[in-house]
Parts: C-alpha cells; sequence; structure tokens
C-alpha cells in the first residue's frame, strides 16, 4: 500500500505543516500502557448489567425484581419507572411530522420497541453477581407483531411502533429545484433504478463503556466515557439529573474507535450516572460484544429509487429521487436526509427533486457511521451514472467528465442549497485514469474477458458535505515557553494530537516538542463539539490556527518592545523573533514568554500573558472528494471476487500531515471494502437479530484486502484558515460504488444489471447462475 509524494505538495511554507511526522501519542498504545474506560479502577466500584427484552415488539405486564435483589452482592435493581421518576426524558429532534414525539428515558417502561431494548438495570458488587442476578429479573412480556423492513412499515396495516402516529413515518425531508417537469418531459431517455443500502454495524475493537462516579458531600459527578462528544454527554447528563454542568465533569480516556457510532448519547450511559447518584458510589458498565451488535446504533438501512432525464450527450437535466431511511426504533435518524442534501454529489444537475422519508421500525436504532449519508449519497449516484452509460453507450469516464461541475463554478450553490467550497473532480479522475493506466487496465479486461472469464472495472466518484458546526481551541504558554493546545474536540485515534502541534508549532515557529495538545476532558478543555464528520483537523485545527495567531500577534508585540521595532518586522523562526532581514537581532521565543510573565515591567506596557482563545466557525461546510477505481475478476463457479487493482485519489484540501492522511484512508477503504463485499446486519421476520457476533456478522480481516494505489490531489477549502478538509471518510464513501460497479461490469456481459451490497460469493454466485438460466431458455 502506498501513496505518493503528491501528497506533500501541499506544504505551507512552515517547517512541520505538510511534513510526515509520527503520531505523537503512540508509544503508549504500541507498549501496552494505553488507558481505556475498563483500567480506570476505583475504590468501591459497582458493576452495572442491563436487562434486555427478547422480544422486537411487546407490552411489559410487568417486572418482578425480588429474586434478583435477594441475589448475593446485589445492591439494587433500577427500572423504566423508577428511571421516570427521577429524571428527564431525552429529547427528540425537530424535523419530525406534527404530532410525532421521541422522549425517551434512560430505561423503556411500558412497551418495548426491539430486541435488545433496556428494561432494568442491575447494580452489584461484582460483574459477575450483577450478570447472574440479571438473570433473576422476571418480565411479564406480551408480545406483539413485529414490522422489520421500512417498507413494510410503510404499509397501511404495518403495526404501529407509537400509539397516535397513525403511521411509522416520523419524518418527511424534500427538496426541490429548478423544472423538474419540464427536464423530464423534454428528456431523451429516462433511466431509472433502485438500490439497496444494507444495514452494518460500526464493529470498533472498544465497546461502549462508562464509570460514572457521583461524590455527594461535594455534589459533583465524574464521568468516564467512551465517546466522540464528552461535552455534549456532559449537556445531557446535566439536563437529565436536573444538574449544573459545572457539577459534571466528562472525561474520554483512550477510546478504542468510534466511526461515529460513538458521537450521539446512549441511554444506557445517562442510566449508569443516574445510579451512581442514587447510589453514591462508582458505577461501571461495560458492553459485551453480543450486546453491542443488539444495542449500539446500526447505519445505512437505506432504499433509494432514483430516476434521470437524460439528453443526447448523457448531461442529466434532471433527477428525482425517493430515500427511505430506516431509523430502527427510537432515534428518528436524521442520517437519511445528509444523504438528500449530497443528492447531486459532483454532479452538476439544477432540476431536482429529493423525498427522504424516516421511518419507524422494530429494530436497533440507526444512526451515524463513517460517512453518515455521504457514502449513501455517493453510491446510489455513481450506480446511476454507470446505468446511464450502460443505457446511452457513453463510456463511464466520458459519461462523467459532462456532468461535472467545473472547477471555475466554485463556491457552488448546489441544487439541495448546499454551497460548495470548492472542488477540482476532473482533475482527481484524470490523476486516478493515469494512476490506473486507464487504456492499458481496459485492455488487460477485454483480454481476460476473451477467455471466457468475467473481469471489469468499475468507478467511484464521490465529494463529501463534512465539517459541520463550530469548535473552539485555547493556547496556552508557559513562562518557561512550552506550549499547550486545549482543544474543544475530542480526537480518539485520528492524530489530531500531532496535526494541531504542527499547526501551532509553524504558526509560532518554534521546535514541536515545545507544544503539547490536550484534549477529552470537560474540566480542563474549552466548549466544543466534539470529533466526527471530518472536522478535526479542519474545524479543531481551525480554531488552533486562530488562537495560535493570536498568541503570535502577542509574541511579535512584546519582541517588538523589547527589540524597539514595529510589530510587523518581527517574524517567528526557529524558536527565535527576529527583525526581519536582520537575522542577528533576534530573541528566543523562551526568552519572550519568561518577560510576558514577569511580576513588574512587561515589555512595552503590554497586559500579561500570551495565552489565547479562538471560536471558530466556517463560513460553510468543506466538501472533500475523490474518485476510486476498482478492477476485478470474478470465480463464475464460486461467486468469489478477486480484486486485482484498487486506485483512489482523494482530495482534502491541505494536507497537514501525509502520513495522518495516509492512516486515515487505509482504515476507510477497510470498512468501505466490508460494507461493500462482507457485511450486513440481518434479521429474522420477528425481529430476531441473526447476526449478533463475529461469528455471523462478516467484519473483513486484514488478510482479505488487497494492496491500494494510493494519491491525492489538493483543492484547499477557502472556509478554512488552514485550507483543511476532512479525510476520514473517503475509503468508506468511494470504495462500495467503486467495487459494486466494477462487478457490475464483470456481470454485464452475462446481462446482470443490478446486485445489491455485500457481495458475498454466494450473492454473485446465485446472479450468474440466474442470469446463466435466462440466457439457456
Amino acid at each position: 500500500m502506498r501513496d505518493t509524494p503528491v501528497a506533500t505538495a501541499a506544504r505551507a511554507g512552515g517547517k512541520y505543516v505538510g511534513a510526515p511526522v509520527r503520531r505523537v501519542n503512540d508509544r503508549k498504545f504500541i507498549t501496552g500502557a494505553g488507558q481505556f474506560v475498563d483500567d480506570v479502577r476505583l475504590p468501591g466500584t459497582l458493576h452495572a448489567i442491563f436487562v434486555r427484552s427478547p422480544f422486537a415488539h411487546a407490552e411489559i405486564a410487568g417486572i418482578d425484581t425480588l429474586a434478583a435483589l435477594r441475589a448475593p452482592g446485589v445492591v439494587a435493581v433500577l427500572t423504566g419507572e423508577e428511571i421516570r421518576e427521577r429524571t428527564a426524558p431525552f429529547g427528540s429532534h425537530e424535523q419530525m411530522l406534527p404530532g410525532r414525539s421521541l422522549n425517551r428515558y434512560a430505561l423503556t417502561s411500558g412497551k418495548v420497541r426491539f430486541a435488545g431494548d433496556a428494561v432494568a438495570l442491575v447494580i452489584a458488587e461484582s460483574l459477575y453477581g450483577a450478570r447472574d442476578a440479571a438473570d433473576l429479573v422476571d418480565v411479564d412480556y406480551r408480545e406483539l407483531p413485529a414490522v422489520i423492513s421500512a417498507l413494510d412499515a410503510m404499509a397501511d396495516d404495518a403495526p404501529q411502533l407509537y400509539e397516535g402516529w397513525g403511521s411509522n413515518v416520523v419524518y418527511h425531508w424534500s427538496v426541490e429545484s429548478g423544472d423538474v417537469a419540464a427536464a423530464f418531459a423534454n428528456a431523451a431517455r429516462r433511466v431509472s433504478m433502485t438500490a439497496i443500502n444494507q444495514r452494518i454495524a460500526g464493529v470498533f475493537v472498544e465497546p461502549r463503556a462508562i464509570l460514572a462516579h457521583h461524590d455527594p458531600a461535594r455534589e459533583e459527578m465524574t464521568v468516564w466515557a467512551s465517546t466522540q462528544v464528552p461535552h455534549t454527554l456532559r449537556t445531557a447528563i446535566a439536563t437529565a439529573l436536573d444538574y449544573p454542568e459545572y457539577a459534571i465533569r466528562v472525561i474520554a480516556p483512550d477510546v478504542g474507535g468510534g466511526f461515529g457510532s460513538k458521537g450521539g448519547v446512549y441511554m444506557e450511559y445517562l442510566a449508569v450516572a443516574t445510579a451512581s447518584v442514587l447510589l453514591g458510589r462508582p458505577v461501571k458498565w461495560v458492553e459485551t460484544r453480543s450486546e453491542h451488535f443488539r444495542a449500539t446504533n446500526h447505519a445505512r438501512d437505506q432504499v433509494q429509487q432514483l430516476e434521470a432525464a437524460v439528453d443526447t450527450q448523457g448531461v442529466i437535466q434532471g433527477l428525482r429521487v425517493k430515500i427511505i431511511s430506516n431509523c430502527g426504533a427510537y432515534t428518528g435518524s436524521q442520517v437519511g436526509q445528509r444523504t438528500g442534501i449530497m443528492s447531486t454529489g459532483p454532479y452538476r444537475i439544477r432540476n431536482l427533486r429529493t423525498d427522504v422519508l424516516g421511518v419507524m421500525t422494530n429494530t436497533t436504532p440507526t444512526g451515524a457511521y463513517r460517512g453518515a449519508g455521504r457514502p449513501e449519497a455517493a453510491y446510489m449516484l455513481e450506480r446511476l451514472m454507470d446505468r446511464v452509460s450502460a443505457e446511452t453507450g457513453i463510456d463511464p469516464v466520458t459519461l462523467r467528465l459532462r456532468n461535472f461541475i467545473p472547477p471555475d463554478a466554485f463556491p457552488y450553490a448546489g441544487a439541495t442549497g448546499a454551497n460548495y467550497d470548492s472542488g477540482n473532480y476532473a482533475a482527481a479522475l484524470e490523476r486516478a485514469l493515469a494512476l490506473l493506466d486507464w487504456q492499458s487496465e481496459t485492455a488487460r479486461r477485454d483480454a481476460v474477458r476473451a477467455t471466457g472469464k468475467l473481469a471489469g472495472i468499475g468507478i467511484g466518484v464521490y465529494c463529501e458535505f463534512a465539517g459541520p458546526g463550530w469548535d473552539s481551541a485555547e493556547v496556552r504558554v508557559a513562562p518557561s515557553g512550552a506550549v499547550t493546545v486545549f482543544l474543544g474536540i475530542s480526537p480518539h485515534g485520528q492524530g489530531n494530537e500531532t496535526s494541531v502541534a504542527q499547526i501551532v508549532a509553524d504558526e509560532l515557529g518554534i521546535p514541536l516538542e515545545l507544544v503539547s495538545v490536550k484534549a477529552s476532558d470537560t474540566a480542563i478543555t474549552p466548549q466544543g463539539i466534539g470529533t466526527f464528520g471530518s472536522r478535526g483537523t479542519a474545524i479543531g485545527g481551525g480554531a488552533a490556527l486562530l488562537a495560535a495567531r493570536k498568541v503570535a500577534g502577542k509574541v511579535r508585540a512584546m519582541a517588538a518592545a523589547m527589540l524597539e521595532v514595529a510589530p510587523e518586522d518581527i517574524e517567528l523562526v526557529d524558536g527565535q523573533a527576529r527583525v526581519t532581514g536582520a537575522p542577528d537581532r533576534s530573541i528566543p521565543f523562551t526568552r519572550i514568554s519568561r518577560a510576558a510573565h514577569a511580576m513588574d515591567g512587561i515589555p512595552g506596557g503590554l497586559s500579561p500573558g500570551l495565552d489565547a482563545q479562538e471560536f471558530f466557525k466556517p463560513d460553510g461546510r468543506q466538501f472533500p472528494f475523490g474518485v476510486h477505481i476498482a478492477s476485478v475478476t470474478i470465480d463464475p463457479e464460486s461467486g468469489v471476487i478477486d480484486v486485482t487493482r484498487y486506485v483512489a485519489v482523494d482530495d482534502c484540501g491541505t494536507i497537514i500531515n501525509p502520513l495522518l492522511v495516509l492512516g486515515q484512508k487505509h482504515g476507510g477503504l477497510a470498512q468501505g471494502f466490508g460494507q461493500a463485499l462482507w457485511e450486513e446486519i440481518r434479521y429474522d421476520a420477528n425481529g430476531q437479530l441473526l447476526t449478533g457476533s463475529l461469528m455471523d456478522y462478516a467484519a473483513p480481516r486484514a488478510e482479505q484486502l488487497p494492496s491500494w494505489e494510493l494519491d491525492s490531489t489538493v483543492t484547499p477549502s477557502p472556509f478554512t484558515p488552514h485550507g483543511a478538509k476532512g479525510v476520514g471518510e473517503a475509503g468508506t464513501t468511494g470504495a462500495p460504488p467503486a467495487l459494486v460497479n466494477a462487478v457490475l461490469n464483470a456481470l454485464a456481459p452475462l446481462g446482470v444489471s443490478s446486485i445489491d451490497m455485500p457481495l458475498t460469493p454466494e450473492r454473485v454466485w446465485a446472479a450468474i447462475r440466474a442470469a446463466s438460466e435466462q440466457n439457456a431458455e
């Protein structure tokens, strides 16, 4: 797996930005010194186990906890009714249809809505004691009919999850632009298709975990949680318990993967925090792997229906999109709306009608997962582009080039209202074609086909709607000159501790070793939103850069007073503040930092200290983009796919650290390959999970992945101060359409025009067999 030197071309002129600096915090992990939630040990800690419903839909007629309470070591058993008396519900979002409400308490009462719904919490002195006692909780369920698929849930006679709604549709988001009717009336051809984006799970190494310690004497609570959003979790706990936020401290220690699935507030976390308040002791809960598959938010699960109005040149003049998003039992997930926002992707389509329906079902709630709506959008659009190519006879490269938003159109107002910051999709496609050697690879494919075997090439172009919201950073300079950066984001494997240090070190002109980055502790960091949605370096790093610029301004002013020159004559390089053009006139950064903290006589009569804080909100979202191309062969006897070449050219704007970018590409590609080829959450007709362990859910293994040929183009964002965009979701967005299009290209000579993920050998073999039988008739 390689990345070419072009990735370092974004270096911004400093010593560190653009350099492949190794991650500063890896030593603790490779030496086994990382500290995750379960590694935090407090005296007197109690252990919690949730009692979960075995039914997908049932009324709770009663709960008998007496036997569990009598079990050895059991301290308490909480039920939904007790939680309702002591906490406030967790609120619902604003996009729901009138009369809908999804207010939810930390434990369910009255009715369960998916198999895995938590109905009671057993707390004991030991983990095993809690597990044994949980089996003694007797719940009287009255099973109800369940509905699993979103399409079935929309039927008039479908079981209703929520009384009084009249249907299972929780929201209807729509957008229309241009004259769609005229575009279709004048179309030379109409091309339609339906795609299924299957339900998957974020299989992180560390399942969810929380340790809550309420101190009754101080009326304060400290929470260690495996989360991507410590400040958001603090607000949720404070709201549920009616506590002031200053009384709640949330620490996200080392987090063993999140991928968006740990970016929300889980009811289990609120329940454990409540238990600690009630009992006055630390309470810990660590999810099991089987529990993770049942109760942690799932992802994707969309039915996508598209119809394009195409002219004689293959240009899409109009597009109709209908997305049916399975929200599961509770969250009313708005991920489907993000797919809708990106329903024109990198293409200049002015006449558009998009409808997104969020539908409740008796399944595990769905939510964000590495891309959160953007991979779904890229998948449906790239499938559509290849369908148009097949029906018009225009080759897939030419077709895309004719439909791209041109680079001189940016900033570009999309038909959905999205404001695209920058892009050059043709340049990325041309670079990917060159890296693959398109002509030679298509010739090789044709030669393989001539022998009677199956081979294909597929393209996946994507752009993302990334970097939401604002975030914060504070840069503190100690008298010694040591610099500490406190971030509102919450890194958990992305390497922001390194990339932000590079940004700040360059801005201040000091050695990287002088900069330390702190995050993920609400007691010491400024208010922030968290790490998700490709926003860590783009938004958090942007805030750090702006704060560092303020510090640099103070340093220049102080150095100017000490050297008796104007501040604009001072440059910060190599740990020195020196006069431009007169390098012999300089003052060490460390001397300035000491002078800034002197008891008396601050240089120039300036205010003491050099510290600065910044809240940064960009003028708009950032739109990373890229082109992925897969070349495959297929064994017709087994359906096994061999990915013989895989090229990816991604553009994340200014590249702060190409080594970190490469790592993010690799991780995203592994998960993108997983969805395309192997992974799927499955239920039976009664809502029982069929893929509840790693024996049944096929997460990818390292030896299954091919060598990737990776490259970058650089198109800086005008919306961020450093020009950076995100890259963490590139692989999950680009890989599925590229791989599926490659397989469909291989199967096209047999007459196969559609196949759904995952592309398991069984599914591919069945498609080959069905096509062969049809052709034989």
